[in-house]
């Protein structure tokens, strides 16, 4: 079992000083990785349901603080030396898949192979139509831009010819230091979403459960990956607490019983900078105590 935290980057870790405690913190404790969220806009009037949330409220609204990942967690490389870094989760079809692809590229090859890319197709319709790209297509967008990337990444002289991209050879370097890339992680709780990881990436992350909510997911994945005809025991489960849910020894086993491989432990962007010291930092030590140390 891993362990990570989530909300990296993002509300009370916006700034330097917090960012970079945060992380030295969590590698010097040995949690395995730090994870950034991240959206380019937030509407003011919301319409659209995050589907993180029992309420469908997006949390921190308009005015939560959320850092570009990729510069973020360049700062984060340069201050620490092993914990990994993620995108909780990327949401790709915003973009330009060149852009994000030389992104990533440069991210892996700046942290020396510590990169953990999190994608998600999004959910929020008005952040689309602020960023001027279509909505619904995104899915199929985001199918082709993971294989655009891959090409990109392994190839010497990429070339693409499909739906939504189209491009003659071209040199793209530097290419990223994990061979033969960074894993991919696919967010999302759907059908087609548990689909689209099965078939495309090296594993899948959720957000809300408990050891026994998240079994039905798995199964499903365990389902899917073996019908893309792919090997299951190398695909890698990431999930985060359902509130309420107390990461104790007991509770990790159940959940490392239920087929997951890494929990989000803790979400340090939420907690308050004045309760860094008195309440996140001494959590965080006794976790690592009293259940990482006996796993």
């Amino acid at each position: 079992m891993k362990f990570a935290l989530v909300g990296v980057g993002s509300g009370s870790t916006v700034r330097p000083e917090p960012l970079t405690q945060v992380a030295q913190q969590a590698e010097t404790l040995g949690y395995e990785s730090v994870w950034i969220p991240e959206h380019l806009a937030v509407p003011v009037d919301m319409q659209a349901r995050y589907p993180g949330s029992a309420d469908g409220k997006f949390p921190g609204g308009p005015g939560v603080n959320l850092h570009d990942p990729f510069v973020a967690l360049s700062f984060v490389a340069a201050h620490t030396t092993t914990i990994k870094l993620g995108t909780g989760v990327f949401v790709l079809p915003l973009r330009n898949t060149l852009a994000v692809a030389k992104a990533v590229a440069s991210l892996d090859v700046l942290s020396q192979g510590r990169v953990i890319f999190g994608i998600g197709v999004g959910w929020c319709e008005e952040e689309f139509e602020a960023v001027g790209m279509p909505f619904r297509d995104r899915a199929a967008r985001t199918r082709e831009a993971v294989k655009v990337m891959r090409a990109l990444w392994t190839e010497e002289t990429p070339r693409f010819s499909g739906k939504f991209h189209d491009f003659k050879p071209v040199g793209f370097n530097p290419k990223p230091v994990q061979d033969p890339c960074p894993p991919l992680v696919f967010g999302g709780e759907s059908r087609a979403a548990l689909k689209r990881a099965a078939e495309l990436a090296d594993g899948w992350c959720g957000i809300r459960y408990t050891p026994k909510s998240v079994e039905p997911y798995v199964s499903q994945l365990r389902e899917l990956t073996r019908q893309a005809g792919r090997d299951f025991s190398q695909f890698e489960i990431t999930v985060g607490l359902e509130p309420g849910v107390q990461p104790t020894l007991d509770t990790v086993k159940q959940f490392e019983d239920a087929g997951v491989h890494r929990l989000f432990v803790f979400a340090p962007g939420w907690v308050p900078r004045r309760k860094f010291q008195t309440d996140l930092y001494p959590q965080m030590e006794a976790f690592a105590n009293e259940v990482m140390a006996k796993l």
